[in-house]
């Protein structure tokens, strides 16, 4: 599979495989420098999917699990 973007592209290997995410700096550069910064600190690392709806979505990036934690960073406007 080839990578359009990949300064702007985010890979996460899972027990499941492999998930492909690519990144909107143009749509959310604020939130997507933030999720840069994260997973370059490797806060994503050994995180669980806490809400998966089968063909719609999932959620992550809750350290807790719960959908109720965050990083140690204030929330984005």
């Amino acid at each position: 599979m080839a990578i359009k973007d990949p300064e702007n592209t985010l890979i996460m290997d899972t027990t499941q495989g492999r998930v492909v995410i690519e990144l909107r700096p143009d749509l959310a550069p604020k939130h997507v420098e933030r999720i840069k910064q994260l997973a370059r600190e490797k806060f994503y690392d050994g995180i669980v999917f806490h809400r998966v709806i089968e063909g719609f979505m999932a959620q992550t990036g809750c350290p807790k699990g719960t959908g109720t934690g965050g990083s140690q960073y204030a929330n984005l406007p």
